[in-house]
């Protein structure tokens, strides 16, 4: 991890040359943006069980790393550990992919949420931090709430009424934080906004449920911050 982080520090603050069939300067971001979205689609799918449409963006990402790790020329005085980091990068998709062809989806699941959290952590570290990361990091924050929420369901008690209530404002908290990180483009689009301010109006409104004392509706308002909390994730994350 340690190297990782040092590899991201580095390209953060110097510009690294592909080799002659790109031409062109790119950051290191920048390249891992495509490999990051079939990650995110593939995770969806995985999630779903559609294991075939899990297998074909994984194999994209496979395909994307691998030319990544071949056309990537690295400076004499780039930290050693750069090629290191894209061996083993490509050596834990293989996994992934080993994963999916088995029908073990868990397993698929699990090393395509890890491998998203060790990249995600990184551009923290390296200061690229951006909406992409603050929308991935809402996950913890639903699950907090997911929990709180059935338990609450299993037995309304005013304990677990105020757990759910202060599960659900912490979520809003993240939420409202993801949109002051969108940029003007992305915060005026429609999709984002329905999204965003979607969740946000339901986490207040299972709080109010809870409160309430109404179980049915805590527990529909749930389903319902599930839905958005996956898509952003699979739009925007």
């Amino acid at each position: 991890m340690r190297c990782t982080i040092v590899l991201l520090m580095w390209l953060a603050s110097n510009a690294f040359a592909f080799g002659a069939e790109t031409g062109k300067l790119a950051d290191f971001t920048s390249a891992m943006a495509p490999i990051m979205a079939n990650l995110r689609t593939a995770a969806s799918y995985a999630r779903t069980g559609n294991v075939a449409l899990a297998q074909v963006e994984t194999d994209e990402a496979v395909a994307q790393w691998k030319r990544l790790a071949q056309n990537t020329a690295l400076p004499a005085d780039a930290p050693p550990e750069l090629a290191g980091f894209l061996a083993r990068g490509h050596e834990r998709l293989a996994m992934i992919a080993g994963a999916l062809d088995r029908g073990d989806n868990t397993a698929a699941s699990r090393e395509l949420l890890a491998l998203r959290q060790a990249f995600h952590a990184l551009r923290r570290q390296a200061s690229l931090y951006g909406l992409g990361d603050c929308i991935f990091e809402i996950a913890p924050a639903m699950e907090t709430l997911r929990v709180a929420a059935i338990r609450y369901g299993e037995q309304p008690a005013p304990a677990n009424a105020e757990e759910t209530v202060s599960a659900a404002s912490a979520f809003r908290d993240r939420l409202q934080r993801c949109s002051e990180q969108a940029n003007g483009e992305i915060a005026a689009q429609g999709e984002f906004r329905r999204l965003i301010d979607g969740a946000i109006a339901s986490s207040g409104e299972i709080a109010q449920a809870a409160k309430a004392g109404d179980g049915p509706l805590v527990h529909r308002y749930l389903i319902e911050l599930q839905s958005f909390a996956q898509l952003l994730d699979f739009r925007f994350g």
